[in-house]
């Protein structure tokens, strides 16, 4: 009893910690070292005797200390090596030649009822090129923004379709697709393949509702949808000499993986490694730079730009995990996890009952902290033994749990990616969150529908 008391007790004061936007990461650590503690002090060994530190109360740093060589050892390596090559490919230009080629075709549609749901579909195939929601809205709003604007779309609707458009798309490059098919022992590219059966379905209809929902609101608000920005309210995005074949660059590593998988259906004992494709990827940007600079030396400073990357890699995401993971840890060592599993057990529809629960809590943390990614990170390694006691496959309560932390950011006040496009238009966060609310909820619901429909139980 009173380590359930303490377990939730912590797990309030973590989620209170991420929610007023302490880092997540440390919010997470401490909370799990703190757990740690207690579960020491109510005589729960962390380590059989004679593996320790042969000191209890070293032992969990040890643990610590453990968790983070697990996760750089494994996922966390090939999450850093995509942070670098993705900031090396904007360093050099490549992401933003990659966005510009791709906007072109929508500047030859004339019809105004195509251009919001393809905006909205084309901007998440962008998100493959610049993975950051908050850094696309950005360069959507200085590219397309305009573009929508002198097509007569208005403001709000311009803007609530580009505050989503960084969501759900289906890739290998993805940090949480990597870690979800480790952790569940899922082939990459099988994972993502299920990834996709749901998430392209999904993307179609949110497009479809966006279509009707902002046509509404347009309807609703008449004149005051239409907001005037000053030209110094948008960041410019300066003209670039970058050649247009970089705009394979960002999309290579997709491009090998792709190859190799398929590659492999026919020759047999190829295998795909992430981080071998991407650093082979890296050193073909290099030879680019170095055949375009004329010089080796000179591109020094750039191609130095990968390592910083995988830098920001692990403070931002692999310390994430090590954080979710050391806290998952923790709770296991008290024994909650038993208890947990031994009632989900014993539950009639055990597993439709599991996948709403994960999905409800996913929702409500990620509009309460702006994403829920870091929830996601913090009981995926749960997850198989979860579903296992289940009865279900582990696919089913993660692959909805990682959309839906994708999605709601968009209906969160507090989401980075909201805040910024508000701030551009010079309007409340609410009146963009009204735009985006229809469309998301629509969207998780259908996450939820189509993964409980198509996902192998």
């Amino acid at each position: 009893m009173i380590e359930s008391l303490l377990v939730l007790v912590v797990l309030a004061l973590v989620a209170y910690l991420i929610i007023k936007n302490y880092h997540p990461a440390l919010s997470l650590i401490s909370g799990a070292l703190i757990l740690l503690l207690f579960a020491v002090l109510l005589g729960h060994p962390l380590y059989p005797a004679g593996e320790g530190t042969g000191l209890a109360f070293f032992d969990i740093f040890l643990k610590f200390k453990d968790t983070i060589i697990a996760q750089v050892s494994s996922a966390g390596i090939v999450i850093m090596i995509l942070f670098g090559y993705s900031g090396y490919m904007n360093v050099i230009g490549a992401n933003q030649v990659a966005v510009n080629i791709l906007v072109k075709p929508l500047q030859k549609i004339k019809s105004k009822a195509l251009f919001v749901p393809l905006v909205f579909l084309v901007g998440n195939l962008m998100s493959l090129v610049v993975p950051s929601a908050s850094s696309l809205a950005i360069i959507l709003m200085a590219i397309l923004y305009p573009m929508l604007a002198s097509m007569g779309i208005s403001s709000l609707t311009a803007a609530g379709v580009i505050a989503m458009t960084a969501t759900i798309m289906p890739t290998p490059l993805g940090a949480d697709n990597v870690i979800a098919a480790q952790t569940l022992d899922y082939d990459l590219l099988t994972y993502v393949a299920w990834n996709a059966k749901i998430s392209i379905p999904t993307l179609l209809i949110m497009a479809v509702a966006h279509y009707f929902w902002q046509k509404y609101c347009d309807k609703k608000e008449g004149a005051s949808a239409f907001v005037a920005i000053e030209d110094d309210g948008l960041v410019k995005q300066e003209e670039s000499d970058t050649p247009k074949i970089y705009a394979l660059l960002p999309l290579l590593p997709l491009i090998l993986i792709l190859v190799v998988g398929i590659t492999s259906m026919f020759v047999k004992g190829i295998q795909m490694d992430i981080f071998v494709l991407t650093f082979i990827s890296f050193f073909i940007a290099v030879a680019f730079e170095t055949i375009r600079h004329r010089s080796y030396k000179s591109i020094q400073d750039s191609a130095a730009e990968m390592f910083k990357g995988m830098g920001q890699g692990f403070s931002q995401v692999v310390m994430l995990v090590v954080g979710g993971s050391l806290f998952t840890t923790a709770v296991q060592s008290l024994g909650i996890i038993d208890n947990l599993m031994a009632s989900v057990e014993s539950s009639a529809s055990a597993g439709l009952v599991t996948t709403l629960i994960f999905s409800g809590a996913t929702t409500l943390f990620g509009i309460l902290s702006g994403g829920g990614l870091a929830m996601f990170y913090a009981v995926i390694e749960l997850i198989p033994d979860i579903a296992a006691k289940a009865g279900i496959d582990g696919i089913l309560i993660s692959l909805p749990m990682q959309m839906i932390a994708n999605l709601a950011r968009t209906i969160s006040p507090v989401a980075a990616v909201v805040m910024i496009v508000a701030s551009t238009v010079g309007v409340s966060p609410v009146r963009i969150l009204k735009r985006t609310s229809v469309p998301t909820i629509i969207g998780i619901i259908s996450v939820i529908v189509l993964s409980i429909l198509l996902l192998p139980y």
